[in-house]
């Protein structure tokens, strides 16, 4: 066929995507560079789990250079922009413990990616060395410079394909007009989890193979994991395909592609999208160190070291023209294969075939049958992606608050809710957040501008993402995830005044509450279930106990629990600061100390005498921050404990334990010092 017949390069481009690294794990510049190439070839580039900076989201004005966007301290290399270009990434990557996932953050969004797995580790989360933590990346990422970022691997809030299906749901509501994909790692049994993915209404799908992994992996994590993207692209397509799903999921790839003839192969074995990652970063200057993780990359890619970055040399150009390299190798394959538009060419594993007459011993006895089956359907079941998903917003709860907060939304005018609330009633207030941070950012709304009083039992993800001056009070008790990524907003829960049972010996709302929450302020009047504030980087909490796993990976925040604790509080814990009511003196056997001190919750003099005031948290006495919780506490849930602790503060405040993390000293010591240096 002539070259001239086939789908021109500028749209074969748009199925192109970069890889999911993250500002931390490669320089500003580095990451920069990729997300204005993919917008300006119509492709997606990729956040990672890093957050993004805001300054990103808004197009480029004439004569904006990329240090006059960012900020002249946040850029080493100057980069040249057009007028017009998009900073942002369009594809921003979440777990809902992840860094940086904010209510705006995830309505900048094109594309929201759910990290399920990647083929560098599969089965670990996200990680950072402390070295590469910088000023600027820790205020991406809500936390503490010099301090290690250890994510959450995914089963500690996705046990199973419900929850998965939960979250694809939270993040749908927290920005309709994305459409949300999950990353999988290709491994034997993918197509099963990919078939489960379509069914839990995602958007997308993307197979990771096994090679790759950016400068945020340790060696030992990124070595004998996964299989070749091949495997499990063929297993992926054959089950969609077989069970009539494939129409409904577009499917990506990525791992080590690099060739026009890499996405030919990929395209016939099931992918509508490809996945690039290092092939681009060489284009960009990358020369292949493998020094990733020490922080010292020698060409400005991926470090953070401003004397390295300052030796970058990528620019946009050199990426867009590589892209379209590859597009026009891609055409040349199609034209010789007798294929005109691409959608033609998915799922043909028919035009694939092995070479003929190698006699090397190793390759006697393969058989690619099964990589190259075509399951055997009607010609109305779909190969490729060409349906849209129903996520049944329509009947959502949130139609009806936005409908009833408009002036608020509007204006900024005050707004006060009442109505009942069912447990059927999922994800409340995350689509009225989304409103609020499409119009006002991360600064949200002044507090309590939106009010909203409600009874009942609240489903899963009561409160998710939810938004600076948006406040959800509930008489009743909610499931899980409630406060997920809380984003600046404020809940309180209390028990109904029919209830009889004491609040401190009973369950008022369930596990992976808070579980990567940013900002704002959460009060429970009863107990909370395992794994309460994982992750958390910046709220403020009081419950009145919890189950096991408390404080997990918290790496800022302020959470205070007026009763008992379960088992492994504080592990991993390298932010942020936990006080414990430890009434019978046991806390110390439930907490995991591996980074974690112990101490006394001093008096405001005691303190002043015996704790350099470097080392306060919050630049605050820990009375005074402790006792200001608990009385706002007592006032948002007239919670009788925090009375009574307040009525006897002397003799309550000896009680508590504060759980210190010895990370989060020592960063507090070198910033302190650092900050002293600069005065002199």
């Amino acid at each position: 066929m002539p070259i001239e017949e086939v789908e021109p390069a500028s749209e074969i481009v748009k199925r192109f995507a970069t890889g999911a690294m993250s500002l931390g794990s490669i320089s500003t510049e580095a990451h920069t560079t990729l997300a204005i190439a993919m917008n300006r070839l119509g492709g997606k580039s990729n956040t990672g789990e890093g957050g993004e900076d805001p300054r990103r989201f808004a197009p480029v004005q004439a004569e904006e250079t990329l240090r006059s966007r960012l900020g002249a301290g946040r850029v080493e290399t100057d980069i040249a922009l057009r007028e017009g270009d998009v900073l942002k990434s369009k594809i921003k990557q979440v777990a809902s413990g992840r860094f940086g996932v904010t209510a705006e953050y995830l309505s900048s969004a094109e594309q929201i990616q759910i990290k399920m797995a990647q083929g560098a580790k599969p089965g670990e989360g996200g990680q950072l060395p402390g070295r590469k933590v910088s000023e600027y990346i820790a205020e991406l990422r809500y936390s503490t410079p010099g301090v290690e970022l250890i994510s959450p691997p995914p089963h500690h809030d996705i046990y199973s394909i419900e929850d998965l299906a939960q979250l694809i749901h939270d993040l749908k509501n927290a920005n309709r007009e994305a459409s949300i994909s999950v990353k999988l790692v290709s491994e034997v049994g993918v197509g099963t989890v990919a078939a489960g993915v379509s069914k839990a209404k995602a958007d997308h799908v993307t197979i990771s193979g096994y090679d790759g992994g950016t400068g945020a992996s340790p060696l030992s994590s990124i070595k004998h994991a996964g299989t070749p993207w091949e495997l499990g692209l063929a297993e992926t397509q054959q089950t969609l395909v077989l069970n009539r799903l494939r129409g409904r999921i577009a499917v990506q790839v990525d791992g080590q592609i690099k060739t026009g003839r890499d996405v030919v192969i990929g395209a016939i074995l099931g992918a509508d999208e490809f996945g690039f990652a290092t092939a681009p970063l060489v284009v960009e200057g990358c020369i292949m160190m493998r020094k990733c993780h020490l922080n010292t990359c020698p060409v400005g890619v991926a470090t953070q070291d401003p004397v390295l970055r300052r030796r970058f040399s990528g620019k946009p150009e050199h990426v867009v023209n590589f892209f379209f390299f590859v597009a026009e190798e891609v055409r040349e394959l199609m034209a010789r294969l007798g294929v005109r538009r691409f959608d033609e060419l998915i799922g043909r594993a028919d035009l694939l075939d092995m070479k003929k007459g190698i006699e090397q011993w190793k390759t006697k006895g393969l058989d690619f049958s099964k990589i190259f089956h075509m399951p055997d359907m009607p010609a109305d079941v779909a190969r490729h992606h060409c349906e849209t998903q129903d996520h049944g917003l329509a009947k959502a709860l949130d139609q009806r608050l936005i409908d009833l907060a408009q002036p608020a939304i509007e204006h900024r005018k005050a707004v006060s809710i009442e109505m009942p609330i069912r447990n059927i009633n999922r994800t409340v207030g995350t689509m009225l957040s989304h409103e609020v941070a499409r119009r006002y950012g991360h600064e949200g709304l002044p507090d309590d501008t939106i009010r909203v009083r409600f009874a009942g039992s609240a489903g899963q993800s009561f409160g998710a993402f939810l938004a600076r001056g948006v406040t959800l009070e509930l008489i009743g008790d909610t499931n899980d995830y409630c406060a997920k990524g809380l984003s600046g907003g404020r809940i309180s829960v209390q028990p109904s005044p029919k209830f009889r049972g004491e609040p401190t010996e009973n369950i008022i709302t369930g596990n992976v509450v808070l579980y990567g929450a940013i900002a704002g302020e959460a009060y429970f009047r009863g107990v909370a279930g395992e794994r309460f504030a994982v992750r958390n980087s910046g709220a403020v909490a009081v419950v009145e106990g919890v189950g096991d796993h408390g404080c997990e990976y918290m790496t800022g925040g302020t959470v205070a629990v007026l009763g008992a604790t379960g088992r492994n509080f504080a592990a991993g814990m390298s932010g942020g600061i936990a006080y414990v009511l430890d009434s019978d003196g046991e806390f110390a056997q439930v907490c995991n100390t591996a980074m974690v001190d112990l101490e006394p919750v001093l008096a405001e003099s005691e303190q002043q005498a015996k704790l350099p005031r470097d080392l306060w948290h919050l630049g605050e006495a820990d009375e005074v921050i402790l006792k200001r919780m608990i009385e706002n506490h007592a006032r948002n849930t007239g919670s009788r404990r925090a009375q009574a602790l307040l009525d006897a503060w002397p003799q309550a405040r000896a009680k508590f334990v504060k759980v210190f993390p010895k990370e989060y000293r020592r960063a507090l010591g070198e910033l302190a010092e650092a900050h002293r240096k600069a005065a002199a």
